[in-house]
């Protein structure tokens, strides 16, 4: 998830029910994977309910809670940095271009 600061800071009640929002899908797809998919069907985006029942139940979208997401940042600001696209180190990426404040409390709140 990604948002540009400026809205972030004059937009926070709108930042954290985007991000509820899309942490409350992700749910939604490992508790009621056969309802996803059907919708999934039935809105068009694809015609197979098969297919996408089957990337309901391959895909770990409940891994959310458990990643650290501090982790994430680090591991392909490394890579990125490897490959010469970025110049900052992940510490850097990490202090100046990350805000956890809405996620903490996003968890803590939709905690099951």
């Amino acid at each position: 998830m990604a948002g540009r600061r400026e809205f972030v800071d004059k937009h926070p009640i709108a930042t954290k029910r985007i991000l509820r929002a899309i942490l409350k899908a992700a749910d939604l797809c490992v508790t009621e994977p056969k309802r996803v998919a059907q919708q999934i069907v039935d809105v068009g985006f694809t015609a197979r309910y098969d297919y996408a029942l089957q990337t309901m139940t391959d895909v770990p979208y409940n891994k959310w809670r458990e990643y650290d997401p501090e982790d994430t940042i680090r591991f392909y600001a490394l890579r990125l940095q490897e490959a010469g696209m970025i110049r900052s180190g992940p510490q850097k990426i990490i202090a100046d271009g990350t805000d956890w404040r809405f996620l903490n409390e996003l968890k803590r709140e939709l905690k099951t």
